[in-house]
């Protein structure tokens, strides 16, 4: 693995009369296939900060806004994803959370992988995490 995926996305979004439309052609913002969605709101604390081993993920903003904590090597930072449109792909070993939700957040996830419950695709020790992106020559 020579980087690590994240990417910041902007979905089209169409405004009419009716409604607001936001596009997604899944085919054009990642290359894997979604075994798993499931949805994030009502969140009124940060969500645990962690990253994947294997798991990739997309995270789409549907409804009002929050703010990612991301780091793909470089530290942590805030990634703010705010209304429809705004979504982030998240690669096996991007550092991710997620906190500052608004009272309407709606955050949809799309999964590479099914639910394990033991838990054995996470790291959640932050450390650790800076070690082995160091180890495989990701660390800035």
């Amino acid at each position: 693995m020579d980087t690590l995926d994240f990417r910041k996305i902007s979905l089209n979004t169409l405004v009419n009369e009716k409604a607001t439309y936001t596009f997604n052609e899944l085919k054009e913002y990642i290359d894997w296939e979604v075994k798993r969605v499931y949805f994030i709101q009502n969140c009124k604390e940060a969500t645990g900060q962690h990253c994947h081993y294997k798991e990739n993920e997309m995270f789409i903003m549907a409804k009002g806004s929050c703010t990612a904590i991301i780091d793909q090597g470089n530290g942590k930072e805030d990634v703010i994803l705010n209304g429809p449109g705004d979504a982030i792909v998240t690669g096996a070993l991007v550092w991710h959370g997620f906190k500052d939700f608004s009272d309407d957040a709606l955050l949809i996830a799309l999964s590479s992988t099914n639910y394990n419950p033991d838990r054995s695709d996470y790291l959640e020790d932050y450390e650790a995490y800076r070690k082995i992106l160091g180890e495989n020559g990701l660390a800035a």
